[in-house]
């Protein structure tokens, strides 16, 4: 494969962090930026609608989202090595140690570790319980787009990645979320240059994966 890289995020002001990134180092074309919408459901359909029209070189989740445990701050970058679900979905991701090198190597501080996603908002001790058998994150997206991508492209290359909002110590809708949130846009729109870095590698390497051409601005899917 020799396609752009496929971005997808659920919130409008995740795709506006995305969108005003740096991507004069993409790879297969100008990127293809999508909104998911919130949720599994409208998640997993957007994914599968995009995924069936194939052409796509890399599959990448990008957004904000909470951390289950301690000793992660808000902004700081939790890429997922797995995504797990609550009825047993389990997605390893063998791509995401090159994910995190390029996230450090541009600066921001990232965590490697399972992502859980689930359908509602997670506090308290279910955050803990969580931590407690091994997430690290949290979404609401990401097993479902994943799911989508075993049907309808299973030879993809794909990450996953969260930028912290919230934390076990600060929770969403307490004071300091809002400059927490500030805080993750900038790191998503930073880590712009390290999922085209990222996107670039896997282009590089032998197997079902695509070639590296020059690029410059995302486009954006309907």
């Amino acid at each position: 494969m020799n396609g752009p890289l496929l971005v997808l995020c659920a919130l409008g002001p995740e795709a506006w962090a995305l969108r005003g990134g740096d991507w004069s180092g993409a790879a297969g074309g100008p990127p293809v930026l999508a909104r998911t919408g919130m949720g599994r459901r409208s998640a997993g359909r957007k994914a599968a609608a995009l995924l069936d029209a194939g052409g796509y070189g890399a599959l990448l989740v990008a957004g904000f989202g909470a951390a289950l445990g301690p000793g992660v701050r808000p902004g700081e970058v939790i890429v997922a090595d797995r995504v797990t679900d609550a009825e047993g979905g389990d997605h390893p991701l063998a791509s995401a140690p090159a994910l995190a090198t390029a996230l450090e190597e541009a600066g921001l501080r990232s965590h490697l570790g399972t992502h859980r996603t689930a359908d509602h908002v997670v506090r308290g001790a279910e955050r803990a319980r969580l931590h407690h058998e091994g997430a690290l994150a949290v979404d609401m997206e990401a097993a479902a787009v994943l799911a989508a991508r075993a049907a309808h492209a299973p030879d993809l290359p794909a990450a996953v990645l969260r930028v912290v909002v919230d934390t076990p110590e600060r929770e969403l809708l307490r004071p300091g979320t809002l400059p927490a949130g500030v805080r993750a846009w900038r790191a998503l729109r930073a880590a712009v240059p390290a999922l085209t870095a990222w996107h670039r590698q896997v282009a590089a390497a032998p197997d079902p994966l695509t070639n590296p051409q020059p690029s410059t601005l995302p486009q954006e899917a309907s």
